[in-house]
């Protein structure tokens, strides 16, 4: 399941000093709202199902064995540790019996106690972020757990293996999946409003690794159900597959850059020399852009670097959004970004940097009680034309930003290529 991340802008100055004890303070006040709703919600609906809930001990069993798991997951994934961010664990194998076979109380304190040991136990985040985490995991939770128990008043029938209790299990664990997505991507959007609902809410990836929770949740709830002990026998597998989601994860964090989401420089200069190689083979064009932000240094001399990384986030944002799945993207340093166009010729390398130049210079960064706007300067190499290789097509590229920095900023420059001189009359005579 997801566990959240939301990005940082510099507070106002009334609550500068507190926000530095108290981050959540630091946070866009629709973000903040949205938070604390979220969390009093799930205060509200734990008083009120503990209230009516009549707790017997082989419910607390079933909950403590179901619990236990999830601590034995965390602690075999714990020297691994977690990437920062949004980052995807297995928990929900264990979040989803406690959900189908128990009263719905039980689906509210499930990702308290999980949430308590990933805090402790693999890495201290900041605390609103388990908060809400654990809010909106209570509320998905319970949301499931209400409909299911619903629809099957006997949640034990599902260890009889008929079709429509395991079908209603099934549509519980949906349920549950959208609710916690549902959630999270409304505050991550609310941290970034400019950001699409669909970076938010779906990719591939996400999609596979949803279906994987749903199928190992309904499946642990069978065999929960049939027998306490057979856990013994899901755990080592849940385990194994907790173990290489977050080595995945983790590998792609060392090849990200940590402040925009991109490739860091030695990730994007592999996967450009890659690239390079494929054109040369095939014969097809190529184009690269270094893209730098104009008087960067007066963001943070004037707001703070805090705001300087809500900018180049933005910058990253607009990348991502106006370029190719199968362009190259990264952050080369600074206020730099560099971009490998495959397939492209002057013409279209020309359009692509002058849109991307058109809708950076749109963009509006809140800070205080003003927008920040800013703009970029962009050179463009191609290959065959300026260079063979990496290194020559960087280096064109970077004698083209300078040129637009010479002209003024805020502009698209091409290197220009010197004409083949006509050979002299000696050399004709010879």
């Amino acid at each position: 399941m997801a566990a959240t991340s939301h990005a940082t802008i510099k507070s106002r100055d009334g609550v500068s000093r507190m926000a530095g004890r108290w981050p959540l303070l630091g946070q866009r006040r629709p973000l903040v709202a949205y938070l604390c709703a979220i969390v009093a919600l799930d205060a509200v609906a734990i008083t009120l199902f503990t209230r009516s809930t009549d707790f017997h001990w082989p419910d607390l069993l079933t909950f403590a064995a179901l619990m236990a798991c999830g601590a034995v997951c965390i602690e075999a994934s714990r020297r691994l540790g977690m990437p920062a961010g949004v980052s995807r664990d297995l928990l929900s194998a264990w979040w989803l019996p406690v959900a189908l076979l128990l009263p719905p109380v039980y689906a509210l304190f499930a990702p308290i106690v999980l949430q308590i040991l990933l805090q402790v136990r693999v890495r201290a985040t900041v605390l609103y972020r388990r908060v809400f985490s654990s809010a909106a995991i209570g509320l998905a939770g319970c949301t499931a757990s209400v409909a299911f128990h619903w629809v099957v008043p006997d949640p034990w029938v599902l260890t009889q293996g008929s079709g429509p209790p395991i079908a209603y299990a099934v549509a519980a664990a949906v349920l549950f999946s959208l609710l916690n997505i549902g959630l999270i991507a409304v505050a991550a959007h609310t941290s970034d409003p400019e950001g699409s609902w669909q970076e938010v809410l779906w990719n591939r990836e996400s999609v596979l690794l949803d279906v994987v929770e749903l199928c190992l949740g309904v499946t642990v709830s069978i065999g929960c159900g049939l027998n306490l002990a057979l856990l013994v026998l899901a755990l080592p597998p849940v385990v194994l597959l907790q173990r290489s989601l977050l080595h995945a994860q983790l590998q792609a964090a060392a090849r990200t850059d940590s402040k925009t989401g991109l490739l860091n420089a030695a990730a994007w200069q592999r996967e450009a020399d890659t690239e390079i190689l494929r054109a040369r083979r095939s014969g097809d064009t190529l184009a690269l852009l270094i893209i730098d932000i104009d008087h960067f240094k007066r963001v943070n001399d004037a707001h703070g670097h805090l705001v300087g990384d809500e900018v180049l986030a933005g910058v990253a944002a607009m990348l991502r959004r106006e370029l190719r799945e199968s362009d190259v993207v990264g952050r080369f340093g600074g206020e730099e970004f560099v971009v490998l166009l495959p397939g492209a010729d002057v013409d279209e390398a020309r359009q692509v940097a002058e849109r991307l130049r058109t809708h950076i210079g749109h963009m509006a960064i809140p800070v205080d009680d003003a927008l920040i706007r800013i703009t970029i300067s962009v050179g463009v190499a191609l290959m065959c034309v300026h260079g063979d290789d990496l290194i020559d097509l960087l280096a064109a590229a970077d004698l083209a930003l300078y040129r637009a920095k010479e002209l003024g900023r805020d502009r698209v420059c091409i290197p220009v290529v010197q004409p083949p001189q006509p050979p002299s009359p000696e050399e004709q005579a010879v």
